[in-house]
């Protein structure tokens, strides 16, 4: 075939079908969907944060592999989530993330909120989602033919398929995968999605419950000395990561820390998680893949 590494952004049934196809011809195939993703034996690989399960993956060997993407939502949090998980450990991990046209994660007991952006349901959402905003501020009914309900103005459950324990896939890809990525199937984790209407970058606030403990301050240096992340956490002027910030741009950004004051002592901590779902959460991370294996 004569391709060292192959990276795969298309549609699902293409890559269920072209991955093999390539991996057979000797390419490390980089897929960017959820075709893989949960298979034994396919790592699950976030550069930061897991670049150990890509051992024994070489290029120009003739032996082919496929490594899969973690869900742009997975990615976001577990940049932020991952260093203090590693000090502290996680005896439970609960959080909250908004992605642009907003998907929503979480419950009340502080469970994963996601707010997905317009941009995770695609152009013709982004542009649906102008297209209601002018209606709606003229008086007009909206147009609603990507989704069934408004998204203007307006907050929803997340469109993916309910399964029969009442979660959507949506929110177990984030169950899962955090599983995966940190070899911990015990680790507690729980999700909410709701749709919002943010064009592009997920907001995700985090609550993290931990078996040591980490105070605020902590947990700040951690971060600040994290790859990837940079912290913005500024209580005086009330400025913390927004959506819009860290549109277009690779680190992830963090603010809000701080402890968990429904949890004695210091074992719990909330944060909140800003991040180019496009960038970091899929096309970077393909690329970050695909280096280290140079």
């Amino acid at each position: 075939m004569g391709v060292d590494i192959a990276l795969f952004s298309a549609g699902g049934s293409i890559r269920k079908h072209f991955g093999p196809v390539a991996v057979e011809k000797g390419s490390v195939v980089v897929d960017n969907s959820s075709a893989f993703r949960m298979e034994e034996g396919i790592p699950l690989v976030i550069p930061e944060v897991n670049p150990e399960a890509m051992e024994g993956i070489k290029v120009g060997t003739g032996k082919g592999a496929l490594i899969a993407n973690p869900n742009c939502s997975t990615i976001i949090c577990l940049m932020a989530a991952t260093p203090l998980h590693k000090h502290a450990k996680n005896s439970v991990y609960l959080s909250v993330i908004c992605k642009s046209l907003s998907l929503v994660k979480g419950d009340t007991n502080g469970c994963w909120y996601i707010s997905s952006s317009q941009c995770g349901a695609g152009a013709a959402a982004m542009e649906e989602l102008e297209l209601q905003i002018r209606e709606v501020l003229e008086g007009k009914p909206p147009t609603c033919n990507v989704f069934k309900q408004q998204y203007a103005f307006n907050l929803f459950s997340h469109n993916a398929p309910i399964l029969s324990n009442g979660y959507n896939e949506e929110e177990m890809k984030l169950v899962k995968e955090t599983r995966k990525i940190w070899n911990d199937m015990n680790v507690k984790v729980t999700a909410t999605c709701i749709r919002g209407p943010v064009m592009r970058a997920h907001a995700e606030s985090v609550n993290l419950q931990f078996k040591k403990p980490i105070d605020e301050y902590t947990a700040k240096d951690i971060l600040k000395s994290a790859p990837g992340v940079v912290v913005n956490d500024d209580r005086a002027s009330n400025h913390f990561p927004t959506p819009l910030e860290v549109s277009n741009k690779d680190d992830v950004a963090v603010g809000r820390i701080r402890r968990d004051v429904s949890q004695d002592g210091y074992k719990g901590l909330d944060i909140f998680v800003c991040g180019d779902q496009i960038r970091k959460g899929a096309a970077l991370i393909a690329i970050q893949i695909a280096e280290m294996l140079l």
